[in-house]
């Protein structure tokens, strides 16, 4: 999954939703560099992604963009499964998601301290692009994808899985519906019992 699911499935402590948000860009054991729920929410990001990668239906949509894009078919699908969770953001919170995400960004201006200095430099086009908002419209991951592209060594261009996105739109929302609900289920149960 991507940063919008990640903040959004860390409920409602604050200090495990930047944990979340900042888990791909923490290694090792982060338990000397952060305080106790900022790790949880580490570790639950490092959950998420593992529950993830090994989800049959995950990787039915995998294999939609897979011969065009290789091992990018997983990058894409956590851009476009965020871009289905913008889209239907009522179904999940009755907090708009301009408003869950302007709370989230003023979350983290008043802890930037906290961040690792990758995310730092990140965040002002984070708020700029208003990514998290703009999940919500195709042309808005086609821009999140096309700037992905420019970090990545053999240029695949990302933004081009847009078309097999127009093409498969239904049978992907569906799919990302049963997921996420897997999910949902699944960091559930890791919150209930506190367990990372």
């Amino acid at each position: 999954m991507n940063y919008l699911a990640h903040i959004y499935l860390s409920g409602d402590n604050k200090m495990i939703k930047i944990g979340n948000f900042i888990g791909d860009f923490v290694k090792g054991d982060p338990t000397s560099k952060f305080d106790q729920d900022i790790v949880y929410g580490i570790y639950l990001h490092r959950k998420i992604d593992r529950f993830t990668d090994t989800n049959a239906v995950v990787r039915k949509c995998r294999s939609l963009f897979f011969d065009e894009f290789s091992h990018y078919s997983g990058v894409i699908t956590d851009v476009l499964f965020d871009y289905f969770l913008a889209k239907n953001w009522a179904k999940y919170s009755s907090v708009p998601l301009s408003k869950f995400v302007e709370d989230f960004y003023n979350l983290l201006d008043l802890h930037m301290e906290k961040l690792p200095l990758a995310v730092q430099r990140m965040y002002p086009h984070m708020v700029s692009g208003n990514w998290l908002v703009n999940y919500q419209k195709i042309e808005g991951i086609e821009q999140i994808l096309f700037q992905m592209n420019k970090r990545t060594s053999n240029k695949p261009e990302l933004q081009n899985s847009i078309a097999t996105l127009r093409e498969n739109h239904d049978v992907l929302e569906n799919y990302f519906f049963i997921f996420f609900n897997e999910l949902q289920v699944y960091v559930e149960q890791l919150q209930s019992k506190r367990q990372v």
